[in-house]
């Protein structure tokens, strides 16, 4: 089933695919539900790659129950319903993926530009679909619109 594909360019396994998983053995396969909620992200993120025309590269999609609080992940997060994923685009900047998507009219709920070590794209589908924008690094929290926040805060 890891191998299905979702949409004509992303496979289940990349959203499935967690080290942490493997290393503490949790299985983080979608039931059902979950499934059919992938299965819409994807047709999401479809959209995304078609702006850049180049392969999105899946770091956090799906994350079952278990493997949602091995990560310290909220009990409210979309990865844990399928609806969300993590993501760079080949070639690109995160901020500037993100600026995109913001400007392209594609529906989401949430669009995150997620800043740290490395930087990504979060990009939730949940049911409100409130095209929220924001920008996050860790220890300074969310800050609206997508920009560069230092260490030191905004």
């Amino acid at each position: 089933m890891s191998n299905m594909y979702l949409s004509p360019h992303f496979r289940l396994s990349e959203f499935t695919r967690s080290a942490t998983a493997e290393r503490l053995q949790i299985n983080n396969q979608p039931d059902a539900a979950h499934l059919q909620n992938l299965m819409q992200l994807a047709q999401s993120l479809e959209e995304v790659r078609a702006l850049f025309n180049v392969p999105l590269l899946v770091s956090s999609g799906y994350r079952s129950a278990a493997l949602n609080q091995a990560v310290g992940g909220v009990a409210t997060s979309d990865h844990a319903q399928g609806l969300a994923a993590d993501f760079t685009v080949q070639g690109q900047s995160v901020q500037e993926v993100c600026q995109a998507i913001e400007r392209s009219g594609i529906r989401f709920d949430q669009l995150i530009f997620e800043q740290g070590v490395t930087d990504w794209v979060h990009l939730g589908i949940g049911s409100r679909m409130r095209q929220q924008v924001l920008s996050w690094r860790r220890g300074v929290g969310y800050v609206p619109g997508i920009r560069k926040i230092e260490t030191g805060g905004v």
